[in-house]
């Protein structure tokens, strides 16, 4: 079970730091497979979508990304007639956003025991997978991930949800490791990005740059070492710097919402689909 000291950090800080959440085995095991993901993937097919979250794509790729696995290229690694300028493998910012369902060495860490117990501990009755993220941070061009609160992006009503970030390597401040504001989830939702009213595209109700005026310099620097697990409240402000080191920075993360007693926004960008509804982590199978 998720102890009471672990459950009363979190709730202090908003973020919650698990170390040997996955062993080395396990670790070398979600790489491997993200590699063979990757082998796989023909760029061509992919039409290379540039991820930013500084400017949010309006274009279908991403928007109908939630119940598939879709692939996120880095600014620096795409020339602008839309070629990759370096090797695939050393060109992606991220692969989501369905690998928790449609991957099994990826669904096998989602639903692991210990996951389950945390929401317990977070007293969530009916959590659903929302989605979920393999994160490569790639050495000199992986790109910065700006001040945020994950509720900017998926919102319930009200408001309970949960980041879960996996580092598959050690992260440090040389390769971008996370950064957080303690006790920042205490404080308002600054702003949402939502559907643009004719479902394409999106846009922030309020400038997302308001996050890093509001919070300037406070960031505290979480470094962790590869196997370590991060619970993340959906109002706690984070980010991270560019990756200009030679060392990469993978990480897997996934979102849990509670589904009981709650609506899930309809101007999120992602919407469960027919073809993947949110699958609720207490029907799966503990590993």
């Amino acid at each position: 079970m998720a102890t009471a000291e672990e459950i009363a950090k979190f709730n202090k800080d908003g973020y919650l730091i698990c170390d040997n959440f996955l062993d080395a085995d396990e670790v070398a095991s979600l790489r491997k497979q993200c590699q063979q993901i990757v082998e796989d993937m023909n760029p061509k097919e992919h039409a290379p979508t540039v991820f930013s979250t500084i400017k949010q794509t309006d274009n279908d790729y991403f928007m109908n990304s939630g119940d598939n696995i879709s692939f996120f290229f880095e600014a620096g690694a795409v020339n602008d007639k839309g070629e990759l300028t370096v090797e695939k493998h050393k060109s992606l910012n991220k692969i989501g956003h369905a690998l928790h369902e449609l991957d099994p060495e990826f669904k096998r860490v989602t639903y692991k025991k210990k996951i389950h117990d945390i929401c317990r501990g977070l007293s969530f009755k009916k959590p659903v997978i929302v989605q979920s993220m393999y994160i490569f941070k790639q050495p000199g061009i992986g790109g910065i991930v700006t001040p945020h609160q994950d509720a900017t992006f998926l919102h319930t009503d009200p408001l309970k949800l949960t980041g879960f970030w996996i580092a598959l390597e050690d992260c440090t401040l040389k390769n971008g490791c996370l950064q957080f504001v303690p006790g920042s989830h205490k404080d308002e939702l600054v702003t949402q990005m939502v559907r643009n009213d004719d479902g394409k595209g999106v846009h922030f109700i309020k400038p997302a740059d308001l996050v890093k005026e509001k919070y300037g310099d406070r960031f505290i620097p979480a470094e962790v070492k590869a196997g370590t697990l991060v619970v993340i409240d959906a109002k706690s402000v984070h980010m991270s710097e560019p990756n200009k080191s030679e060392k990469s920075r993978h990480i897997y993360t996934f979102h849990i919402a509670e589904s009981q007693d709650t609506v899930w926004s309809k101007r999120n960008w992602l919407q469960p689909t027919e073809a993947l509804p949110f699958p609720e982590l207490y029907a799966g199978k503990e590993q």
